[in-house]
């Protein structure tokens, strides 16, 4: 009884140098790289200790319908975290191509983060702007470590607000809005 042959896939051949190597993912490097895909800013604010905390953040993303929740990650670093996290409920709000100026605000000092905003304070301590294009209450689901920053997943409680106006955008390390065709 003879065997039989099988003929092995040829493998196409592998184009070198396409890619840097791993000594070339430099922190500036790598900002520069992630800083050309846009995403949108939300306010991520509650009433801690009898004061509205919070800050901005441009990593928020939609996870899950049912349950339904949402994502954003936090840097390690973060002052603000700390305190926030202790909060009951967060409020969430996705803010507008106005809220250029309110966005340096919520990512400046955080004694001035919130004067001259219009904020809304729901029962429960979490803080929303009264003018962003949509507002959520959440609770935190889980918190989950990732390198230099945390990815903090949010269980939605309720949809405050849903608007069509357009949303700022964070992009290339700098707020920007849509232009329509």
């Amino acid at each position: 009884m003879s065997a039989a042959r099988v003929e092995q896939p040829v493998e196409p051949p592998v184009e070198r140098g396409l890619f840097p190597t791993n000594q070339d993912l430099d922190q500036d490097r790598l900002r520069e790289a992630f800083g050309t895909f846009p995403s949108g800013v939300v306010a991520v604010a509650a009433e801690v200790d009898g004061r509205v905390t919070g800050l901005a953040a441009s990593s928020f993303t939609s996870v899950s319908l049912d349950p339904p929740l949402v994502s954003f990650s936090i840097a390690n670093t973060s002052k603000t975290w700390p305190d926030l996290r202790r909060a009951l409920h967060l409020g969430v709000t996705v803010l507008a191509d106005h809220h250029g100026v309110a966005a340096r605000q919520l990512a400046g000092p955080v004694e001035a983060r919130f004067d001259g905003l219009d904020v809304v304070l729901s029962p429960e301590g979490a803080a929303t702007l009264g003018d962003g294009l949509a507002s959520f209450d959440t609770t935190i689901e889980t918190e989950v470590e990732a390198g230099d920053h945390t990815i903090v997943l949010l269980r939605l409680h309720a949809v405050r607000k849903v608007e069509t106006r357009p949303p700022l955008v964070f992009h290339r390390s700098g707020f920007r809005r849509l232009m329509a065709d």
